[in-house]
C-alpha cells in the first residue's frame, strides 16, 4: 500500500464507508463502545491487526483518532489546512511503521509522539523561514472549533467564545514544548506521566514546564481572570 493510498483513507473529518473485500471483517466487540482514549486495549488490538496488513483495522484507527490529531495539530500550528496536512503525515507514518510496531507503551503515547515530531519540525521550518503564526481571526482557521463548549445562554456563549479566542492566541505564543504540554493536558486531558513520555521529559520537568506556561498564560489573560486554567 502506497503513501498516496493511505492518504486517500484520511478525509477531512468523516471516514467513508468503503468495502474492503481483501480484509476480513473485524470481530464483534462485547460490552460498551470504547472511547479512543479511555481504554488502550482496543487501540492495541487494532494496531496489531494493522501490523498484519489489515486495512479495515487501519481505517478504524483513523476514524477513532483523526479529529484528536487534527485538533491538536491545529492548536499547535494555528492553521487548519496545515493541521490536516500534518494529520495525513501522522497516519502515513502509522501505516509505514506498522510492521515494526510493538505495544511497549500506550498506543496514544506512540501516536502523539509521531505528531510531536512532525509538529515540531513544522514549527521549526516556519521559524527558519521567519513565518509569523496566523492570528485566530476567523472560524476556518481557529482550532477552538475542537474545544467543548456549553451553551446555557447567549451572554455566556459570547463570553466563553472570547475567552477561548484569547486563550488560543496566548497558547500559540508559548514555546513549542510548553504549548504542546498545555494542549495535551488541557484539551486532551492526558495524565502527567503520559505527557512525560511524549515529550521525553521527567515528571518534575513537565510540571515545571506547565507551571511556567500557566504563569505566562495568566499574564496574557489577566483581563479575563479565569480560574479554570490549563
Amino acid at each position: 500500500m502506497t503513501a498516496a493510498s493511505v492518504v486517500s483513507l484520511i478525509p477531512t473529518f468523516v471516514m467513508p464507508e468503503p468495502e474492503w473485500p481483501d480484509s476480513p471483517a473485524l470481530p464483534a466487540h462485547d460490552g460498551p463502545v470504547l472511547d479512543a482514549f479511555s481504554d488502550d486495549e482496543e487501540n492495541v488490538r487494532l494496531m496489531l491487526r494493522v501490523k498484519e496488513g489489515d486495512i479495515r483495522a487501519f481505517e478504524k484507527l483513523v476514524e477513532l483518532h483523526q479529529n484528536t490529531v487534527i485538533g491538536t495539530a491545529a492548536r499547535m500550528l494555528n492553521n487548519l489546512d496545515d493541521a490536516h496536512d500534518i494529520a495525513q503525515q501522522v497516519f502515513v507514518r502509522v501505516w509505514k511503521s506498522a510492521p515494526r510496531y510493538e505495544p511497549t507503551a500506550k498506543f496514544t503515547t506512540w501516536l502523539f509522539t509521531i505528531l510531536r515530531n512532525l509538529v515540531f519540525n513544522e514549527t521549526r521550518r516556519r521559524s527558519r523561514r521567519r513565518e509569523i503564526p496566523l492570528e485566530l481571526e476567523n472560524d476556518d482557521a481557529a482550532p477552538r472549533q475542537f474545544a467543548d463548549h456549553t451553551a446555557p445562554g447567549a451572554d455566556h456563549i459570547t463570553q466563553q467564545d472570547e475567552l477561548e479566542r484569547a486563550l488560543d492566541k496566548a497558547i500559540s505564543a508559548l514555546p513549542e514544548k510548553q504549548r504542546l504540554a498545555v494542549v495535551l493536558r488541557r484539551h486532551e486531558e492526558l495524565p502527567y506521566e503520559q505527557i512525560c513520555e511524549i515529550l521525553k521529559m521527567s515528571l518534575p520537568a513537565v510540571k515545571s514546564l506547565l507551571f511556567r506556561a500557566r504563569t505566562e498564560l495568566r499574564k496574557h489573560l489577566s483581563a479575563y481572570l479565569g480560574e479554570d486554567m490549563p
